[in-house]
């Protein structure tokens, strides 16, 4: 008797998610171990406070007595790590099963409770890898969204306590790119950058952020025998709208914004049905005048966005510099 392929489907799903399951709780059970594992060194620290060196003594003769019987997991650094992790998270039901021990050491080195707050949300509601967390870390998302929203907004959405309903809180601009591998000093035509997206899809699409899925590659619009051709197409589950995508490779003109502007009309009174929401277009532009930006849209305008890319993560100086203006308008604003 042939058994139906549904079945043999259903049950190796079974199978894998049971898997999935086991390895995700044994990771949490490790990272609760060393939650509590720290707590006990800080306390135990605490009574011998009155001795400079104690914790570090501590530290040593811990890491000498459990690392030969349990491995590098309890060596001098990592039993650090242990009582820094219980320090900085200090309430154990907070930790979240979707959260590896390797996403919580990464986090251990962000001092603002509100961005690492804003990371672990994310990363719990998208499923970031270790790796992926890293990254939008590096490339400073969550500096790039508090330029054009205030710190509640972007808690309060990465919480989902809210549904964003302005393309600003959740555009950003700049876009960070380096994933696509094409070399800032080098001339690209706007094919050859479109290519590389398509190919970096999934990088791509975690750079949007939340809610974005792929719909078309230079989708043809027919206009009385003209045929138009637009580059990207998404659609935004959050804001119920269709994005689009128009990539300059030069710096943005007046012309560029008119072009987007008749592609999200088009889309607006053609492929936009009842309920969805006005359509978004977004120029994808290597440089930008804002002034221009301003002047050749309505003053009301919500549907046409301009956000300059980089091909390159933020150097050191530049992350720092950010950091300091965040720091000025968090003072100005307390005052």
């Amino acid at each position: 008797m042939e058994l139906s392929q549904n079945l043999i489907h259903e049950i190796k799903s079974l199978i894998v998610k049971a898997k999935e399951g086991a390895i995700r709780s044994v990771d949490h059970h490790r990272t609760v171990m060393y939650w509590h594992i720290g707590e006990r060194i800080f306390n135990e620290e605490q009574q011998g406070k009155d001795r400079a060196d104690y914790g570090n003594y501590l530290i040593k003769y811990l890491s000498e007595q459990l690392q030969p019987e349990f491995g590098s997991g309890f060596s001098y650094r990592n039993l650090h790590w242990y009582r820094q992790f219980y320090r900085t998270f200090p309430i154990v039901n907070s930790l979240r099963s979707q959260l590896s021990w390797t996403h919580y050491r990464l986090l251990l080195s962000i001092d603002n409770e509100d961005k690492r707050e804003y990371y672990i949300a994310e990363t719990a509601k998208n499923n970031w890898s270790v790796r992926q967390m890293e990254r939008q870390i590096n490339s400073q998302l969550f500096e790039r969204l508090l330029l054009s929203n205030d710190k509640e907004s972007v808690l309060a959405i990465a919480r989902n306590e809210v549904i964003p309903t302005n393309p600003n809180e959740i555009i950003k601009d700049p876009l960070i790119l380096e994933f696509l591998g094409l070399k800032r000093e080098s001339a690209y035509y706007e094919k050859d950058f479109e290519q590389a997206i398509i190919t970096n899809l999934q990088d791509f699409l975690l750079e949007l952020g939340n809610g974005f899925s792929f719909v078309a590659r230079q989708k043809r619009i027919h206009l009385d025998g003209d045929d138009f051709f637009i580059d990207l197409v998404f659609y935004n589950r959050l804001l119920q709208c269709f994005v689009l995508f128009e990539i300059k490779t030069h710096k943005l003109t007046h012309e560029d914004l008119g072009q987007l502007q008749m592609y999200v009309n088009y889309y607006d009174r053609v492929e936009k049905v009842a309920h969805e929401k006005p359509t978004i277009g977004i120029l994808l532009c290597a440089d930008k005048n804002d002034a221009v930006v301003k002047y050749s849209l309505p003053e009301n305008n919500n549907s046409i966005l301009a956000s300059q890319y980089q091909l390159y993560l933020p150097t050191e100086e530049q992350l720092l510099t950010e950091i300091r203006r965040e720091i000025e308008i968090l003072n100005k604003n307390d005052k």
